[in-house]
């Protein structure tokens, strides 16, 4: 008696009779589980906050002039870039957490690599001595080590006359001694290790170094290097972005 390859054998009936029987369907290949879209759009954006407070920390943050101290360099509006590798990779100190964006907001920070001191002229933003919430930003006038002057407006460091003219106006003529107000005659002072001397450019209109002190190196949160935005909002509509201030270099 000859046996049909193609017929199932005894083996194989009993063991479908078995799972009619249960009504259980055998299937040997297994279903890839599929995320909800929620859950998809969520990891997207918490990804993404991740990578913008990490750029913000330790790559390059924006800030927004707010004030004219800094004026004819920067302008009430104008929108700025500072870098935050400008003097090397940074590592924040002195942490807290808030309910906002970022969750974490540093007072200080130390060079992990060190690329470079700030050097005087360097525009730079700094938490603000007297209140550290908010942020400054000035032009280093004197580094650590530095003597720092003013006789009748002219800014002396060691003894030289500072050549300012070129980035600086003074919109008072009248001088004030120094015995009533520092702005125009002031020092001298000299400046302590790992701090720095800053002035606004706007010398007769900046609340700056002359009035509060020094900068500590700590408190420094970066080297401004570009504008990317400036509105002005006043005039005619058509003057109210600063078209030719796009993309201007910080010097």
């Amino acid at each position: 008696m000859s046996v049909d390859p193609n017929l199932p054998s005894s083996d194989e009936l009993a063991s479908r009779a078995s799972d009619a029987t249960t009504g259980v369907e055998v299937s040997t290949s297994v279903q890839p589980i599929r995320k909800s879209v929620f859950r998809e759009y969520a990891e997207a954006i918490v990804v993404a906050m991740l990578l913008a407070f990490a750029i913000r920390v330790f790559v390059v943050q924006a800030f927004k002039i707010p004030s004219g101290s800094m004026i004819p360099t920067l302008l009430i509006g104008d929108h700025i870039l500072v870098s935050k590798l400008a003097y090397g990779i940074q590592w924040p100190s002195d942490c807290k957490f808030q309910v906002a964006f970022p969750p974490v907001n540093c007072y200080a920070s130390h060079a992990l690599i060190e690329f470079g001191k700030p050097q005087r002229g360097d525009i730079i933003v700094f938490r603000f001595p007297e209140d550290e919430e908010k942020d400054f930003i000035k032009r280093i006038v004197g580094t650590p080590g530095d003597t720092v002057q003013l006789k009748n407006k002219v800014v002396l460091v060691n003894g030289t006359p500072l050549d300012d003219k070129a980035f600086t106006q003074r919109i008072d003529s009248g001088v004030i001694d120094g015995t009533i107000n520092p702005r125009d005659n002031f020092g001298p002072v000299t400046v302590p290790p790992d701090s720095y001397f800053v002035m606004g450019d706007n010398r007769d209109q900046s609340l700056d170094s002359r009035f509060w002190g020094f900068v500590r190196e700590e408190k420094i949160r970066g080297k401004a290097f570009r504008i990317y935005w400036s509105w002005s909002g006043q005039g005619q509509w058509q003057e109210w972005v600063r078209w030719g201030r796009f993309g201007k270099a910080i010097q």
